[in-house]
């Protein structure tokens, strides 16, 4: 392939972690006056930093109800998120997909909005953390998050690919604008439990070149087959 290197995301791509952040976190939003479709918030939110995730919910707010929101308004949506973190599964083929790419490529990595600390976790609990090592990196690394292009670079820069031969595997809009922004190639990954009817054009619209269904897909394509 003409890559040098394929970055991964993390959330709703090796994980499958989009879709239960989602339901805890809408359930409280809900709770407190914010109801949003489920495909309304993966188009909004899934795959930005939790701190450009607070400003826009709590400009939501503030714009549908009036007042500000309460000081322990993070506290009440991250408590939603963690109440879900038991079912946390990993996406079918990650492993396979990992082990394929890093003999492939030259390099491999993992770009993502989780705060650091939960990134390694989910990565350890769902055995990849080994596949990926050691290039993982968090956006609380870089001045800004997804959709500035600023992980991407940084994870380009840390495995030693200029950004143009860098695939990117993403699946929000997002990341996808994101991956875009560095330069990189983008291509969307459909096989997570919040990708809803349409969103491979939405992906596609935001600037990816390609979509993929699932890892089945994309191990076929990394192999040549």
């Amino acid at each position: 392939m003409q890559f040098a290197a394929v970055i991964f995301d993390c959330d709703g791509v090796l994980v499958d972690s989009e879709v239960l952040a989602i339901r805890g976190e809408r359930s409280v939003l809900t709770e407190m006056g914010l109801t949003y479709s489920p495909e309304d918030y993966v188009r909004k939110f899934v795959g930005l930093h939790d701190a450009a995730f607070f400003d826009m919910l709590r400009a939501d707010y503030r714009g549908i109800l009036g007042v500000d929101a309460p000081d322990d308004f993070d506290e009440r949506v991250l408590e939603g998120r963690r109440r879900e973190r038991a079912s946390l599964t990993v996406v079918a083929g990650a492993a396979e997909a990992l082990t394929t790419a890093r003999h492939v490529f030259d390099s491999i990595g993992v770009a993502s909005s989780s705060r650091a600390h939960f990134l390694k976790s989910k990565l350890e609990r769902m055995g990849l953390y080994d596949l990926a090592a050691p290039h993982i990196y968090s956006a609380d690394l870089v001045e800004h998050g997804k959709p500035s292009p600023d992980i991407f670079l940084y994870t380009a820069e840390k495995i030693g690919v200029a950004p143009e031969k860098c695939l990117v595997i993403e699946d929000s809009e997002n990341g996808v604008r994101a991956g875009r922004s560095a330069g990189m190639t983008v291509w969307g990954f459909l096989g997570g439990g919040h990708c809803y009817d349409g969103h491979g054009k939405r992906l596609c619209g935001a600037g990816a070149k390609r979509t993929v269904a699932d890892f089945s897909e994309l191990v076929s394509v990394f192999s040549g087959a």
